[in-house]
C-alpha cells in the first residue's frame, strides 16, 4: 500500500488506456467496525457496501477481505476517513486510523494499491441525524451508520476531486 495525495489518487484511477476504469473504496475506520462504500464505475457516486468487524489479530483476514473487494469491484484505491479536529490537527482517533492502515500495509497483501486520507468530520453525526427518526434497532443503526459514514467520506472526496478536475480542464 502506498499513500498518495488525494488528487493524485483520483488521477490514477481515471487513467485512460486501462482495460477497465478502476473504482474507489471509502473506509470509515472505527474501534469495532469499518464501514465500506464503493464508487460507481465513473467515480461520481458513492454507495454503501458492507461493514467489516475489527478484532485484534485479524488484520491478515481483513487484508484478504480487501483483496476480495479489490477483485470484485475493480478497485484502484482506498479513501480512508481521517478525523481531523476543527483546527485541522490530528486527534487520538486519527492515530488509531493510521495504526490500522499501517498494520494493513505491513501484511504485504495489498501492495500495488494506493490510498489517501480524507477529512471525515461530522459524517457519522449527519448519518445519525438522518436515522434517528426511523426508530430502528440499535444494532441496525450502528451498521447503517458505519456504512453511510463511509458513503459520506467517499462522496465528499468524489465531489471535491471531480470539481478540481473540471476546473483544471476548464483552465487548459
Amino acid at each position: 500500500m502506498k499513500q498518495v495525495k488525494p488528487l493524485e489518487l483520483f488521477k490514477q484511477v481515471l487513467k485512460t488506456g486501462l482495460p477497465k476504469q478502476r473504482r474507489l473504496l471509502g473506509l470509515d475506520v472505527g474501534c469495532k467496525y469499518i464501514g465500506l462504500a464503493v464508487s460507481d464505475p465513473q467515480n461520481k457516486i458513492a454507495s454503501p457496501v458492507d461493514v467489516l468487524e475489527r478484532k485484534k489479530g485479524n488484520v491478515d483476514d481483513m487484508a484478504k477481505d480487501f483483496q476480495t473487494l479489490i477483485s470484485q469491484f475493480s478497485l484502484g484505491g482506498f479513501v480512508v476517513g481521517y478525523p481531523f479536529n476543527l483546527q485541522g490537527q490530528s486527534t487520538l482517533d486519527a492515530v488509531q486510523v493510521k495504526l490500522f492502515v499501517e498494520n494493513l500495509r505491513k501484511t504485504g497483501k495489498l501492495d500495488g494499491i494506493s490510498y489517501t486520507y480524507w477529512d471525515e468530520n461530522y459524517t457519522s453525526k449527519c448519518v445519525e441525524a438522518l436515522l434517528e427518526p426511523l426508530d430502528l434497532h440499535p444494532f441496525v443503526v450502528k451498521t447503517m451508520m458505519d456504512k453511510f459514514a463511509a458513503v459520506g467520506i467517499l462522496q465528499g472526496y468524489l465531489d471535491n476531486m471531480n470539481r478540481n478536475l473540471n476546473s483544471e480542464n476548464f483552465e487548459e
